[in-house]
């Protein structure tokens, strides 16, 4: 039996961009394949992807592990304060006016695991770390839009599904996003 690898993690900062933006798209080629057709991974790229001011904020997490004596990232994702529940800085219609803690919920943005590295609690560390930082902010609620690949691990965090929305993609294809919510 494998030992469970060891994580650490720690705030994103703009140096950490282009390492973030590579684990992405291994994430979304790789992970998304037992979900979604390779069309319906071109459609869903339009509604994912590095939003910059998750970093500019100091609310997005890198996920470290060590590989062959190296410190690789194994995953990256954090939470929002910002009324945007999801995509990147080429996503429609944003909003980044802050959310008010007292009657809006925080985000989970952005999640994604390198290949390599699921199924061994990268999601869940992320969560973690997101949920307790919003609470610790005064948020009481916090929400997220999963993908169809995300939806599970969502659920058995005590994610409740609030609604979906199917949109047509410039491939002509459906992408999915499904809003969920939790109780902090």
């Amino acid at each position: 039996m494998t030992a469970r690898p060891i994580f650490t993690h720690r705030i994103a900062t703009e140096a950490d961009t282009d390492a973030i933006v590579a684990l992405m798209k291994a994430s979304i080629a790789e992970n998304m394949k037992g979900f979604l057709t390779p069309e319906e991974i071109i459609a869903a790229q339009e509604t994912m992807g590095l939003d910059t001011t998750l970093l500019e904020d100091g609310t997005y997490f890198v996920i470290e592990a060590e590989k062959d004596g190296k410190t690789v990232m194994a995953g990256c994702g954090g939470w929002g304060k910002r009324r945007t529940l999801y995509g990147g800085n080429h996503t429609k219609g944003r909003d980044d006016t802050y959310s008010d803690p007292a009657t809006e919920a925080a985000r989970i943005r952005a999640m994604y695991t390198h290949p390599d590295w699921t199924r061994r609690g990268v999601g869940a560390l992320l969560l973690e770390l997101g949920e307790n930082a919003a609470r610790k902010a005064g948020f009481k609620t916090i929400e997220l839009g999963s993908t169809l690949p995300g939806e599970p691990l969502y659920r058995a965090r005590g994610y409740e599904e609030v609604s979906r929305e199917t949109q047509t993609a410039a491939n002509g294809q459906k992408n999915t996003v499904i809003k969920m919510r939790k109780a902090l």
